[in-house]
């Protein structure tokens, strides 16, 4: 049975235009799948990692900094269309600040850094074969951002969805392109050799790369990191965030008992009985933020030594081939990780650093916060927390989730919510203009539609309703 689907899917990708080690790399995965395997981590089998270098502690000093960032490229993961917000195109195109993308702020940061270092700092895009068009235009709005000789974006590889009780290649009529999917983040190891960046990266003297995720605007060009790495010797750095409460399922590295070896361990690699190690802030005190750095010729040697074939772990993905269709038939995605590639390294070294170089947009919830007054979008194009505490939003994922219906319902802008501490969502509500949230604010399902007015105070407004339900009336729209 499988057999058979092996040999249909490396014939799709070969028709396509996959190159050989791609094929490759996704048969080795193939095989995994085919024996069971379910990339699953048990706690067991780990141990935490606590050593790490708080950024906060090196001294870096101007000349160490602009000559390491006179050496790195800056590479943006921006494969990703944004699907969980009911988006079909690149996620770094949605509006973020005063009309501005991910993309043009991230455009911005790069110029600002060229302008104050003097180095003319390189930008890749890691493209999936649905977001390259679009990116790029919207890219075209900046031509001083193309690097003598660089191109602005290399394009990840892709494969073929497999239908989980027969292993075969998906067909979708209704749509072709969903029968494809990107073989994860951790596919840049590939992608590069096979477009002959990494070579081409090596001959113009970059001897460094520091990728994030284009929906991470925490994740802006940094002189003193970059600098630390290149004086470290290190081949490999993660950076990594002190986890709070709030902070349960981003992935984390552990230290494998088998062979003592560093590993990134990820929601979806962690057995279902351990999720409350893998979820516990003191037992794994860190969190990946998926913001890497790497010397390039260790990447390129540790590649040559593997046949170009990384080998990071599995990463089995089951999904529905129409992600907006829970009816459509269900399908495995063979992915791995960026930062798994931490086992290939003999002597990784985790770096610590602010929270402020992580501020990811996986939800509505996030966007909100980027969008409102608890952030300044400085001259440097760096967002900048207000407040000591962001407020914790949590809005109705049934009205909310989708992009289109969360700006329908903040026509005028969201809440401020600078001086709030958190803010919940139940049910309906369109909010009116200059809207601001103090304290703890819980706005109760109405049952139907509902309108904030203009100028509310959220908290004086929860705190009526909360009353007049307590006697017994019902609540109005007003």
């Amino acid at each position: 049975m499988s057999a058979a689907g092996l040999r249909h899917a490396t014939e799709r990708m070969r028709r396509a235009g996959l190159p050989d080690l791609a094929v490759e790399v996704f048969a080795r995965y193939y095989a995994q799948l085919e024996e069971g395997r379910t990339g699953l981590i048990p706690e067991d089998t780990i141990d935490p990692v606590l050593d790490v270098t708080d950024i906060a502690e090196v001294e870096v000093s101007p000349e160490q900094q602009r000559e390491a960032l006179a050496h790195t490229v800056l590479i943006k993961l921006n494969g990703g269309l944004g699907t969980s917000m009911g988006m079909d195109r690149a996620k770094s195109l949605l509006p973020v600040r005063d009309g501005l993308s991910f993309l043009d702020i991230i455009a911005g940061q790069i110029r600002h850094t060229r302008t104050t270092s003097g180095v003319d700092l390189p930008l890749l895009l890691m493209d999936s074969f649905r977001t390259r068009d679009d990116s790029l235009a919207a890219l075209a709005a900046y031509p001083d951002l193309a690097h003598d000789g660089l191109p602005l974006d290399f394009v990840q590889h892709r494969e073929p969805k497999l239908l989980v009780d027969s292993l075969e290649p998906v067909d979708w009529p209704a749509d072709p392109a969903l029968e494809w999917c990107p073989p994860g983040h951790g596919d840049i190891y590939v992608a590069l050799l096979t477009t002959g960046l990494l070579d081409a990266l090596i001959d113009r003297g970059y001897r460094y790369a520091n990728t994030s995720n284009a929906d991470n605007l925490g994740a802006a060009p940094d002189g003193r990191i970059a600098g630390w790495f290149a004086a470290s010797g290190a081949p490999y750095a993660p950076e990594v965030c002190r986890r709070t409460p709030a902070d349960r399922k981003g992935g984390h590295l552990g230290r494998r008992k088998a062979d003592g070896r560093m590993i990134l361990r990820d929601t979806a690699q962690t057995p279902a009985d351990d999720m409350r190690w893998f979820t516990d802030e003191h037992r794994h005190p860190y969190f990946h933020t998926n913001n890497l750095w790497f010397d390039l010729v260790a990447l390129r040697d540790a590649l040559a030594a593997r046949g170009g074939v990384p080998g990071l772990p599995l990463i089995r993905n089951r999904k529905h081939v129409d992600p907006t269709a829970p009816s459509s038939p269900e399908v495995y995605q063979i992915e791995c990780a960026l930062g798994a590639v931490v086992e290939l390294f003999d002597d990784p070294a985790p770096v610590l650093v602010e929270r402020a170089r992580f501020l990811p947009v996986k939800t509505t919830d996030d966007l909100l916060l980027l969008r409102s007054d608890a952030y300044d979008l400085g001259a440097d194009f760096r967002l900048r927390l207000v407040p000591e505490r962001a407020c914790l939003v949590r809005l109705d994922p049934r009205h909310y989730r989708r992009i289109a219906d969360f700006d329908a319902r903040f026509p005028a802008g969201v809440p401020s919510v600078r001086r709030a501490d958190r803010l919940t969502v139940d049910g309906d509500w369109t909010f009116g203009a200059g809207v601001v949230a103090t304290g703890d604010v819980h706005l109760p399902d109405p049952g139907t539609p509902h309108t904030v007015p203009d100028g509310t105070d959220l908290a004086r407004y929860a705190a009526a309703l909360d009353a007049g339900s307590a006697a017994g009336g019902e609540m109005s729209d007003r």
